[in-house]
């Protein structure tokens, strides 16, 4: 995402002059939090006044509670560049951070407010992200980037269908999977196309050689395969034909993976590591063809996806965008490559937690501590620059 230099006049607080700036913050803060009050859950040493089961509560907050903060300061930073249009500032920008916070408050409050006003309260902010990109995109006759709108529709329409499910079913299972699926689009649409621009960038200033392929046929037909593995996946749940499109898709993906290079950038950690999130994304989608066929448990695979790619990639690119939006240098310093290493650990022993049944509970809490770690870092170590001077 390169800076847009166009701005309206504003004076008010340097975290609303940008939507990745409160955002970024909010989102890594309740990213953090979240995960602190799921493993008190998990240890049976809090009660909130939820309608949700506990489990519910916490899928929800990662996908629907963290993800959509991450990638809302994502699209309000990138649909600028994109139509060439002004950004969301000031009071409007405010009005959607409120709107998201609200929706944690009616999470948290829910058996007192009633499932209905909860979801209401909870879905609006989904519905109105998808409106203004819609909006910003189409305005800017910005026709290349619509398909960015599907996921993220598809991603309100889950969010809806969760609270619903829940209610009616008591557990949200196709709710659920639908907004993975949503996120999963997004990765694949988005990281297949930063990512190898980053990398070829970055190669041919600093390790002139073999660049990444641009994208192509191969590259739709692995996001059309996935696309459709996740879809048998979302309407059968399980079986032989769910692991096989499953471990095709995978297999698509990690070829895809492969062609961008990303051996080649080891020297530069803010490039690697988005390979390295990236490479969850095969992972996922092989460990959940194992759990189809009752290999192995499914959290591994949902862990893998969840923790790993979409963790991993969102922190990534929010120390990325972060350091390039505020007029720093491009540099990984000691804590940035500290949060990664966080995050990367709390990645690999949530999986490890579902494959090692005799080290599950050790396993959780070592995971739940480094992803803390990770996104409670990213917090306190970036805020000086979301908060501060700002470049835009």
């Amino acid at each position: 995402m390169n800076p847009v230099p166009r701005l309206k006049t504003y004076r008010g607080p340097a975290l609303l002059s940008y939507g990745f700036r409160p955002f970024f913050f909010l989102g890594a803060t309740y990213a953090a939090v979240a995960v602190a009050i799921w493993v008190a859950f998990f240890r049976d040493e809090i009660a909130l006044p939820i309608v949700f089961a506990p489990r519910d509560w916490h899928v929800h907050e990662m996908l629907f509670g963290y993800l959509s903060a991450a990638i809302t300061g994502f699209l309000l930073t990138a649909i600028p560049n994109w139509t060439g249009r002004l950004p969301l500032q000031g009071a409007s920008l405010l009005l959607l951070v409120g709107v998201w916070f609200a929706g944690r408050i009616a999470m948290a409050f829910s058996a007192h407010l009633g499932w209905f006003a909860a979801a209401a309260i909870d879905c609006a902010f989904l519905v109105l992200v998808a409106g203004v990109a819609g909006r910003e995109i189409f305005a800017g006759s910005n026709w290349r980037n619509f398909k960015i709108l599907l996921p993220v529709t598809a991603l309100s329409l889950a969010n809806i269908g969760f609270h619903i499910e829940a209610h009616v079913a008591g557990i949200a299972v196709f709710a659920t999977r639908i907004g993975i699926a949503a996120i999963l689009m997004l990765i694949m649409l988005i990281g297949g196309r930063i990512i190898p621009s980053f990398t070829h960038n970055w190669l041919v200033r600093s390790n002139p050689g073999r660049l990444p392929v641009p994208f192509g046929k191969f590259d739709a037909l692995a996001i059309t395969v996935s696309a459709a593995a996740l879809v048998l996946w979302i309407v059968l749940l399980e079986g032989w034909a769910v692991g096989a499109a499953l471990f095709g898709a995978g297999i698509l993906q990690l070829l895809r993976l492969a062609r961008w290079a990303g051996d080649r950038t080891a020297a530069d950690p803010l490039v690697v590591v988005l390979h390295v999130g990236y490479a969850f994304v095969p992972l996922g989608f092989v460990l959940m063809a194992l759990a189809a066929v009752g290999a192995v448990q499914p959290s591994a695979g949902l862990h893998a996806w969840m923790v790993g790619a979409a963790g991993i990639l969102t922190l990534a690119v929010m120390t990325r965008a972060t350091l390039g939006h505020t007029g720093s240098q491009l540099v990984a310093n000691t804590a940035t490559q500290a949060i990664y290493a966080a995050v990367i650990l709390a990645a690999l022993t949530r999986i490890a937690a579902a494959l090692m049944p005799a080290w599950t509970t050790a396993l959780i809490h070592v995971s739940a501590f480094a992803w803390i770690a990770a996104f409670g870092g990213f917090a306190v170590f970036y805020a000086p620059l979301l908060f501060g001077h700002r470049r835009h």
